[in-house]
């Protein structure tokens, strides 16, 4: 009996110190994630980025989001890359959101775009977006000639390489004929 005992306690041991170890390791490359030791994120993609205007969408009186345009270049170009950083007010079905931006999509472009393209971009809307709930946050990065990434406040969602895509996505914002025109002008620090 002493002699399986014996046997147990080295391996007890030994399987503490894998889990330890383990831990440790985990740990350590969550903070090393990066440099300065924050999870990857947009910011990664505009590091000199500076606060260009922020804003809120509000339907009937209730906020449903506030959003803020980030950009490295000042005053605001829209040629260049920048951030839009979407807090959320209230639970949104990732359903909604695909159906709300492929609709502002269609009303800003009309006809520009085939049904092909539209129904190709509804089903990246849909592999990107998840259901939001209060105080999610969204981060839509345009990367002029390349097309967008979305992020999450921890994490890269999707990177869509549709340059095409990416303007008439973000025009949904930032196009004079936005359904916000104060949330645009906001934005572009207009107001």
């Amino acid at each position: 009996m002493s002699s399986s005992s014996s046997c147990t306690r080295p391996e007890a041991t030994r399987r503490r110190f894998l889990m330890m170890a383990s831990l440790l390791v985990s740990l350590l490359s969550l903070w090393c994630v990066t440099p300065s030791g924050r999870a990857a994120g947009w910011h990664d993609d505009l590091p000199q980025a500076q606060l260009n205007g922020n804003g809120e969408l509000r339907w009937f009186g209730f906020r449903i989001y506030s959003a803020s345009l980030w950009s490295e270049s000042v005053p605001f170009d829209p040629h260049h890359a920048f951030a839009l950083e979407l807090t959320y007010a209230r639970a949104i079905s990732r359903e909604r959101l695909v159906k709300a931006s492929i609709e502002e999509i269609r009303r800003l472009s009309g006809s520009r775009y085939t049904e092909a393209q539209y129904s190709q971009w509804q089903t990246l809307l849909e592999n990107t977006f998840r259901d939001v709930l209060e105080g999610d946050q969204l981060v839509g990065v345009y990367l002029p000639g390349v097309g967008a990434r979305f992020y999450n406040r921890t994490q890269l969602l999707a990177q869509i390489s549709d340059p095409e895509f990416a303007q008439a996505f973000f025009n949904i914002w930032l196009d004079p004929q936005s359904r916000d025109a104060q949330l645009r002008k906001h934005l572009l620090g207009e107001n």
